[in-house]
């Protein structure tokens, strides 16, 4: 069974984010969904590959359908309508992985810092 990961935000670091994700052939993980309102590449990549481009209540709407979101938006705003959302609908399953986490995996697939966009990554 593979792990469903979708991300929120697709802007510079969560196209690029989307990208090596995609490119890495990571077995046992699939991206279920991302959520970008802009008309940014990495939207344009999700949507030439087939993965649904949805709100953020779309995503929450999927439940414990969806193991982990990335959360690269930069927003604190964002990261308490996941949490929010989450907890109204019962989800205790998904992980709200906050920037820092991408950071990791990032480092991680390429062995290489990520850009540093966003002041505040904290959780």
């Amino acid at each position: 069974m593979a792990i469903q990961i979708a991300i929120v935000g697709l802007g510079r670091v969560g196209g690029r984010f989307l990208e090596l994700l995609l490119d890495s052939d990571t077995p046992g993980m699939e991206i279920s969904a991302v959520s970008e309102q802009g008309d940014t590449d990495g939207r344009k990549l999700a949507q030439a590959r087939g993965i649904p481009v949805e709100s953020v209540e779309e995503i929450l709407a999927r439940g414990d359908q969806v193991d982990v979101v990335y959360d690269l938006t930069g927003q604190a705003e964002v990261r308490q309508r996941l949490r929010e959302g989450m907890q109204r609908g019962g989800n205790r399953h998904t992980v709200v992985a906050p920037e820092v986490m991408a950071h990791l995996t990032w480092s991680l697939l390429t062995h290489e810092a990520p850009p540093d966009v966003h002041a505040n990554m904290g959780y």
